[in-house]
């Protein structure tokens, strides 16, 4: 059974290549958990250029090896890669930089959050603090210091290594505001990773940009 996982979850005893995957598949769009593949299908002007079949349910984990096996095919490849967010990550965004002939437009999972009024008025986002570049460091909304603390590194389940700067608060102690900006004990803490907020930034450039907001749409 441990052979026939692999790096999946789930299979089915049926069909041992099949993974148990969210399906909205009812007339109200619940979702049902059946066992099945995941289709990943590249189309321009409604044709149908390639496909690839998978077993991981996560459309994230399918980008790379689709736009791979396309590749292969030795067909043109189209100048623009457009794709949903739920295909941003920082390892696809690393690699569609590769890809010296595409232009990706993939928005990350907080970027329509981020186009909203109300999320510059989310007080206890990093996002909106103010940020000392000079410095290094953050005021939060309590007017208290976030200084630089320590560098850390995460490696995923997939062997994907991830770093991260992490800052922490001076002293949460007698903060008003403590109970709404964080659940720790310890004081605030805030998790930057420079990579992916820059291939953010890269991203969002283009989507915001005339010819990319076009497309997009």
């Amino acid at each position: 059974q441990m052979g026939l996982f692999g790096e999946r979850n789930s299979f089915s005893k049926t069909d041992p290549d099949a993974t148990f995957m969210r399906m909205k598949d009812d007339h109200m769009n619940n979702g049902q958990l059946k066992a099945g593949y995941n289709w990943q299908v590249a189309t321009q002007n409604q044709f149908i250029l390639h496909y690839t079949v998978h077993q991981n349910p996560t459309d994230t984990r399918c980008l790379i090896p689709h736009f791979e096996h396309f590749k292969a095919t030795g067909l043109p490849l189209p100048n623009w890669f457009i794709a949903d967010a739920g295909y941003g990550s920082e390892s696809n965004y690393l690699y569609m930089e590769e890809q010296e002939t595409v232009t990706s437009l993939i928005p990350y999972n907080t970027y329509r959050q981020e186009q909203k009024r109300s999320f510059s008025k989310q007080t206890y986002h990093p996002y909106n603090w103010w940020y000392d570049e000079h410095e290094d460091v953050y005021w939060c909304p309590n007017n208290r210091k976030v200084a630089f603390k320590a560098y850390s590194r995460r490696t995923d389940r997939y062997g994907f290594k991830r770093d991260f700067k992490i800052y922490e608060c001076e002293s949460c102690e007698g903060c008003p505001f403590k109970a709404d900006c964080t659940k720790a004990k310890g004081p605030r803490q805030i998790h930057y990773n420079p990579v992916y907020e820059e291939l953010k930034a890269k991203e969002a450039a283009k989507l915001h940009s005339e010819r990319g907001a076009t497309l997009y749409a």
